[in-house]
């Protein structure tokens, strides 16, 4: 059995292309599909279906891949367990996080991961479109929901909470803000998603819940340029607290209602560690997912 074309199988099949299994390997993909070929002249079957544009699975394809999967995983947990016994977690790692999160919170900590783990290359892909793990080969994401609803393994890497913020010379010159319903005389920087440019929502202590409608001039889909308007005496935001809490801690921000919990969808979210559904993380994800977890709690 080959082990190296049942593997370039379950990529094609996980892929959908052999032109993107090959440049992942980097060869040509002439030489995937004669591999693919090979395999299904030693099964006597048809494993894809294929057209100029696209392969897809037969049924035949289908039951192999389900057949073959738990052994090419265990095989991949055998070869990472010993090779992590006798050597430095290396590799190439691709992680994917949100603009905002990864400048606020990754950026500052790839010095330091770079030095503990020098055989690891990193691959930091920000955007803040949920990019899909398989299909471009991410190691782990991190991303901000209430909750991961998918066919992926996810762990909270911890709460987010948000915060009404202005900057001191904004709310020297402005009208007061005593109460949430204070805010709708002020200006507002919006985050340009229709949730967060409607209402914000504030809760008591004691659970009191109400809502204030928000209206502005200026709507911007980025967290950062947001909070770059805040200090710059452009009007009051809804920001996420790994991203505002340092700057309210140096006294460059101001946090308008400390006694409420605030929020423009729901008060219960959090930054989530997702990964492909997998059996066994590889020894440089792991590792790396244990880094992050241990200095972000450390900041907080």
């Amino acid at each position: 059995m080959d082990i190296e074309a049942l593997t370039i199988f379950a990529e094609a099949a996980h892929l959908g292309s052999f032109a993107k299994v090959a440049r992942k390997l980097n060869t040509d993909p002439s030489q995937i599909s004669r591999t693919i070929s090979s395999l299904e002249t030693q099964l006597g079957v048809r494993l894809f279906q294929r057209t100029t544009r696209k392969i897809a699975l037969t049924e035949a394809g289908k039951r192999y891949l389900d057949r073959i999967s738990p052994v090419l995983i265990e095989l991949q947990q055998a070869h990472d367990e010993i090779t992590s016994m006798t050597s430095a977690p290396r590799g190439h790692l691709k992680i994917t996080a949100s603009v905002s999160y990864g400048q606020k919170c990754l950026l500052p900590l790839l010095s330091e991961f770079s030095e503990t783990y020098p055989d690891i290359t990193l691959e930091l892909l920000l955007t803040d479109q949920n990019l899909d793990l398989v299909s471009n080969d991410i190691d782990f994401a991190i991303r901000m929901a209430p909750i991961i609803e998918n066919d992926v393994i996810c762990t909270k890497l911890h709460d987010t909470h948000y915060r009404v913020v202005a900057s001191p010379t904004y709310l020297a010159t402005a009208d007061a803000i005593t109460k949430p319903a204070d805010i709708t005389n002020h200006k507002m920087i919006l985050f340009s998603l229709p949730d967060y440019r409607s209402e914000w929502q504030f809760k008591t202590k004691d659970g009191h819940i109400s809502s204030v409608p928000v209206n502005g001039t200026l709507m911007i889909s980025n967290a950062i340029a947001i909070q770059e308007c805040v200090h710059k005496n452009m009007g009051i935001a809804l920001l996420a607290d790994w991203q505002v809490d340092r700057a309210i801690k140096e006294d460059q921000l101001i946090n308008l209602f400390p006694d409420y919990r605030v929020a423009a969808t729901t008060f219960e979210t959090a930054a989530w560690i997702i990964y492909p559904n997998r059996n066994f993380l590889p020894n440089k994800t792991r590792v790396a997912i244990d880094f992050i977890r241990r200095r972000l709690n450390s900041l907080t």
